[in-house]
């Protein structure tokens, strides 16, 4: 922190008339559009939608944006829950990203509905400056971050090219300042054997819940040598129906998380060789199939993080540096890819939670009413400051 601090002169703390005023209009058009941006994050929130069906979600938020002048295409490059919206013609090109996925089960137990009003309420601040900064907002609808990789198909299909910053703020016990996450692959794993009787006929049978066992097992074991920086993680989603009917059908979802994606592909032939455990030793067929490309590490661009801090702090926030409340900054995301092709950064912003944190239940419940609020309002006029002070030295730079 005190590093970032130091950094930030060159940017949030320069003496320019011209840049306080743009930032003051910038944080005027946030506290109007206040009663809109609530309203949205609540929408959301009591709405949840889970990766790739977030179809009233989207089109909440490509609806407020369309009313505020915004340029929307929806189906975004044949993604039927992606949106981009544009405002300004100017040099700079800003991606702000919208996430609005919610958790299987948890409802938005990570805060994607802040998420997107921050990212919605940032561009509206920074349409209303556009012309005079220089700018070109866009605003991004990312579909299926939790696991979906929406970030990456649009990747994929061309998006994001020539953007000169991309951002976004993450809701978060604390605030941190810089992300620092898993690269992660995401798999759907499948045994097949062959259902019997469990009494009558058992030796008929080729066990596919045994096989996952194994697995699990092998994992376990397998952690005991595994660097402090690796995680492998699953849930078993089906083994079987009944007690007395031997499973001829196992599956389930499993991550592995390392330091970056150089270090993901050495270790996934080690965790595959666990699966492949389960089924040499029942007998069962294997199928792994990657639920998403995988996501990357996530390359921060010190001077807009500089920038952020110096906007946030300036706003009332307090960023913490050590201690459980922070480990948020490790999660896998998607915006990791998009870092690795544009100048980005991914704060977290907190919602005053903790020991409540990410992908608890109660944590959705922290993620609506006044102190939510409070930071969806800071989050959107940090990140449209922090983009006017990047902007702004970039143009210095010539």
């Amino acid at each position: 922190m005190n590093d970032l601090t130091r950094e930030a002169p060159a940017l949030a703390a320069r003496k320019d008339p011209a840049l306080a005023a743009l930032k003051e209009d910038a944080r005027r058009a946030v506290a109007e559009a206040a009663p809109i941006l609530t309203g949205l994050s609540q929408q959301l929130y009591e709405h949840p939608e889970t990766a790739w069906h977030e179809v009233d979600s989207a089109r909440a938020v490509g609806d407020v944006l369309e009313a505020a002048g915004f340029a929307v295409e929806r189906e975004y490059l044949g993604l039927p829950t992606a949106l981009r919206a544009m405002a300004g013609t100017g040099a700079f090109r800003v991606g702000l990203m919208a996430e609005y996925d919610a958790l299987p089960g948890l409802g938005h137990a990570c805060g994607h509905n802040l998420i997107s009003a921050m990212s919605v309420g940032a561009g509206l601040a920074l349409a209303r400056v556009a012309d005079a900064a220089g700018l070109t907002v866009e605003v991004y609808g990312t579909p299926a971050e939790e696991g979906g990789g929406g970030k990456v198909e649009l990747l994929d299909r061309g998006a994001f090219a020539g953007l000169d910053l991309a951002l976004m703020a993450h809701p978060a016990p604390v605030d941190i300042a810089e992300a620092a996450p898993f690269a992660v692959a995401h798999w759907h794993v499948e045994y097949t054997g062959k259902t019997a009787h469990a009494a009558a006929y058992p030796t008929q049978a080729v066990n596919a819940a045994d096989a996952f066992t194994i697995a699990q097992v092998a994992l376990g074991l397998l952690r005991q040598q595994l660097p402090a920086d690796v995680r492998v993680h699953g849930i078993v989603t089906d083994a079987g129906t009944a007690p007395n009917a031997i499973p001829g059908r196992s599956a389930g979802r499993w991550y592995v998380r390392a330091a970056s994606l150089a270090q993901l592909d050495e270790l996934i032939p080690r965790v595959m060789a666990c699966f492949e455990a389960g089924a040499l030793a029942t007998g069962c067929t294997l199928e792994v199939t990657p639920e998403s490309k995988p996501y990357a590490e996530f390359r921060t661009d010190r001077e807009a993080l500089a920038a952020y801090v110096a906007n946030a702090t300036a706003l009332g926030r307090t960023f913490v540096t050590e201690g459980p409340a922070t480990t948020m900054a490790t999660a896998s995301t998607d915006m990791g890819n998009v870092s690795q092709l544009v100048r980005a950064i991914h704060p977290y912003i907190g919602v005053g939670s903790f020991p409540v944190s990410n992908h608890q239940r109660e944590f959705a419940d922290h993620c609506v009413g006044p102190v939510a609020e409070q930071t969806l309002l800071d989050g959107a006029t940090a990140l449209a400051w922090t983009v006017l002070d990047v902007a702004a030295a970039t143009d210095v730079r010539g």
